[in-house]
């Protein structure tokens, strides 16, 4: 189920304050985060996250097209290594 329109989009109000902190000082360095479940509003496009995945961070550049999305749509949680290998057998006569 979605989040109520009367509410809004959540968005993490340590991720802005980080954000204005940024645009005063003319910066533009990685920002760390947990908040995975934050979306992403128009003021976070060209800024640069490390987004924690459970065993590390990874880092997501914001651009236009991701705007309503969430920070964790981009740090994926699971690496997949394939269904299955083809293990090559010896076959012997004796």
């Amino acid at each position: 189920m979605s989040r109520s329109s009367i509410k809004g989009p959540f968005v993490n109000e340590k991720l802005i304050i980080k954000i204005e902190r940024l645009k005063a000082a003319g910066k533009k360095e990685p920002i760390k985060t947990w908040a995975r479940s934050s979306q992403i509003p128009p003021e976070f496009v060209g800024y640069t996250f490390l987004v924690h995945n459970g065993k590390l961070f990874k880092e997501v550049f914001i651009t236009e097209d991701m705007v309503g999305h969430r920070l964790g749509e981009f740090s994926l949680t699971r690496n997949f290594r394939g269904h299955g290998r083809i293990v090559k057998r010896l076959l012997t006569k004796t």
